[in-house]
């Protein structure tokens, strides 16, 4: 039976699997609609697509440094429950070791990881675990010396937040303590120095305090030097280099990086779950909905 481009749609609309998944089933099948979507339920892809939709806002982020290069890689899981399982722990882990032959997200989801691709084995591992998961972020750093944090360990590497910190000179041991500052901090930094932040960060808030200061009804060159002050403490506080150091708050982490013969070149902070609305859903609801289907 010749397989149509209609009937490929109408398998995909049924099942949510990808268009060559669909292909391949009704292939395998004789263009058998029903035998087609049994065919990709025993091979978990149209479950894997079910699930699909459901908020992933768990899971775990695990760091890998080899030798001047470190990665940061975030996969979600629907449940803190799944990221300890240890399945997914070690499809996590070794997605991280596969970060760090790639550049980017989509060069990592084509990644080998033990014969499949990393994409794939995150399809199979949704249908073996139950859950929906995704591959959401990596980043990555180099520099001469690469550190690295995890907050809430899991497992060896990966947590609920995961730091890296480049730096030249310095110990290990210091570099340590400066990525557990980044994953402590408050306000967290958002970049090294004031000339890293975004240009657009910087004005917005600049017009804040300018709209701000005019309420007061100052003069304008007055309301010139409150913006400077105000700017300062703004660059101060969300930048990392100027923030009080978490371990000793008498010194700027500069400050404390210069005593200690170091200088901090870049840092990464991956938190698990970061700017994901969460679906709220009291529990009476959850049982009413569980219920029904």
């Amino acid at each position: 039976m010749a397989i149509t481009a209609a009937l490929v749609k109408e398998l995909r609309d049924k099942t949510g699997a990808g268009m060559m998944d669909a292909k391949k089933a009704l292939t395998e099948t004789d263009g058998d609609m029903e035998a087609a979507v049994d065919w990709l339920r025993t091979k978990g892809l149209a479950k894997a697509a079910k699930k699909s939709g459901r908020t992933a806002a768990e899971g775990l982020v695990a760091v890998v440094v080899d030798g001047g290069k470190g990665v940061a890689v975030e996969v979600n899981s629907e449940t803190d429950f799944v990221a300890k399982n240890g399945e997914f722990q070690e499809m996590v882990s070794g997605i991280a070791k596969a970060a760090l032959g790639v550049d980017d997200i989509e060069a990592l989801k084509a990644a080998d990881l033990g014969g499949k691709t990393v994409a794939d084995t995150l399809t199979d591992k949704i249908a073996t675990i139950g859950e929906n998961m995704t591959l959401r972020r990596m980043a990555a750093l180099e520099g001469d010396q690469v550190v690295y944090y995890v907050h809430n360990a899991a497992a060896p590497g990966m947590g609920k937040i995961g730091v890296l910190v480049a730096m030249t000179g310095g110990d290990e041991a210091f570099g340590k303590q400066v990525a557990m500052h980044v994953a402590a901090a408050d306000p967290r930094p958002q970049a090294l120095n004031a000339d890293a932040l975004d240009p657009a960060v910087v004005e917005k808030e600049r017009q804040v305090q300018m709209d701000i200061a005019r309420e007061s009804g100052k003069p304008e060159q007055v309301i010139e030097k409150m913006i400077e002050g105000r700017m300062k403490k703004f660059l101060s506080e969300i930048t990392l280099l100027n923030q009080a150091f978490v371990v000793n708050p008498d010194v700027t982490v500069e400050q404390a990086a210069k005593d200690a013969g170091a200088t901090i070149t870049g840092f990464v902070r991956l938190e698990v779950g970061e700017g994901i609305e969460k679906e709220e859903e009291d529990f009476a609801a959850e049982v009413a909905k569980a219920a029904q289907g």
